[in-house]
């Protein structure tokens, strides 16, 4: 409405007076505060409704259990279903490539060079994927492995990719 009484005036004159543009506003502004009055009006009688629903309460404070910690025994109990799955864990201390040629030639004996040198980190794959690495240490004249590194949820799933 507003923007049809300038487009009007407008057309009638290139410039609009001062004074008809502070008649304008003020028009304007009545406007705005009556559909305010309106608005604020219609939330004040929710607010009373809400209010009107509310029930009312002693002064007496609520009486609350005391909480206690739950013991529980297992770490995850919504993976007991999983925990008996049998995994093939397998360290690999090292590779190397060789042709037809040299691998019929081994005996009793034979040495075959690893890509990896002595004292490094070994590889432990959990079914064929990379897990974690250690170090070879003897146990009660068994070999072992000392865990040193666990791979990162991320490297892990970076390497499902490749």
């Amino acid at each position: 409405m507003l923007e049809d009484e300038i487009k009007g005036e407008k057309e009638d004159k290139e410039e609009i007076s001062p004074e008809d543009l502070m008649k304008l506003w003020e028009d304007a502004l009545k406007e705005a505060k009556v559909s305010e009055e309106t608005s604020v009006s219609a939330s004040e009688a929710l607010s009373e409704k809400k209010e009107e629903k509310r029930e009312t309460f002693s002064g007496e404070p609520a009486k609350l259990q005391e909480l206690t910690p739950k013991k529980e025994t297992k770490v995850y109990p919504e993976l007991d279903f999983i925990l008996d799955i049998p995994l093939e864990i397998s360290v690999e201390i090292g590779r190397t490539r060789m042709i037809i040629k040299d691998l019929l030639k081994l005996n009793q004996g034979s040495i075959i060079e690893l890509e990896k040198f002595a004292g490094e980190p070994v590889e432990v794959y959990v079914n064929g994927k990379l897990m974690a690495k250690g170090e070879v240490v003897v146990v009660n004249e068994k070999f072992g492995v000392r865990i040193t590194e666990i791979i990162s949820a991320q490297e892990r799933v970076r390497r499902l990719g490749s």
